[in-house]
């Protein structure tokens, strides 16, 4: 019989039940994508995280993958800030940076005072163009122009207002057809610096509680709309989720809480 360790954390909150929950599952070595990709669905979590040790004289510390409960993606900031939670305070990681080797490249996330941790993610390039019929379709509020990031397959759709944020009901049918990873729709915050919602039915996800990874096209859009570069952002969902954001050259500083809910074993026979 063979088990394998898996860990529950909420990100972005410090409240248990808030936030965005993933799952954190250690590994000695990689395991088969399929049952990579059955784990993930079976744990019926927006993302489910692995890790494996880097090998001694590595740059990084370990290599992370995640997997939505339909497909792997490039890039998850909630759960690589709940495995750095889980190797901080549950595996006995010494040093207050962990160092990550992902399908985008190197990412850190750094312990802070009050129980922040703060990601390193790449700024990500995007691009304005006319907004899609589907997208029109399904999201109505949305103008005549989007903007898209290639690097995560996502369209960025600018909003009036919170309250239209709030409010927005996409046809999540539609979306799931538009041929993108997901859709963020953004406006400015009426207590913070903007508000975001981000609806990914393509991977499997209507709508993702709280999504680390396209704050790294949310910060620097609005870093420069609003000429500024430390920012304040929450994500609207239902669970809801707490963000502070940092424009830093080509790379962008995501920092959050989080709050442990469980920890048991997956058995394989």
């Amino acid at each position: 019989m063979t088990t394998l360790p898996i860990y529950q954390v909420d990100a972005f909150t410090s409240d248990v039940f808030g936030g965005n929950p993933a799952a954190v599952m250690p590994l000695e070595h990689w395991l088969p994508d399929e049952l990579l990709q059955n784990l993930a669905l079976e744990n019926h979590l927006s993302e489910t995280a692995f890790l494996v040790p880097e090998p001694a004289g590595s740059d990084c510390d370990y290599h992370i993958r995640w997997f939505t409960p339909g497909a792997e993606v490039p890039l998850c900031g909630h759960a690589t800030l709940a495995t750095a939670w889980v190797l901080f305070y549950r595996l006995d990681f010494d040093r207050d940076t962990v160092r990550f080797r992902s399908k985008s490249g190197p990412l850190g996330v750094t312990r802070r005072d009050g129980g922040w941790l703060e990601l390193d993610f790449p700024n990500l390039a995007f691009e304005q163009r006319a907004t899609p019929e589907l997208l029109r379709q399904a999201l109505p509020q949305a103008s005549d122009r989007v903007y898209y990031a290639a690097n995560d397959n996502n369209y960025l759709v600018i909003l009036d207002n919170e309250a239209e944020v709030r409010a927005a009901e996409p046809d999540l049918g539609l979306l799931k057809k538009i041929g993108s990873q997901g859709v963020i729709i953004t406006a400015p915050g009426d207590t913070c610096d903007f508000v975001s919602r981000y609806f990914v039915p393509a991977v499997g996800i209507d709508e993702d509680p709280v999504t680390g990874s396209i704050h790294s096209v949310l910060t620097p859009y609005w870093a420069q709309r609003l000429g500024k570069n430390q920012l304040s952002a929450r994500q609207l969902s239902a669970r809801g989720g707490v963000l502070e954001c940092q424009l830093a050259g080509d790379r962008v500083r995501i920092a959050g809480q989080a709050a442990f809910y469980m920890e048991g074993q997956v058995r394989l026979d």
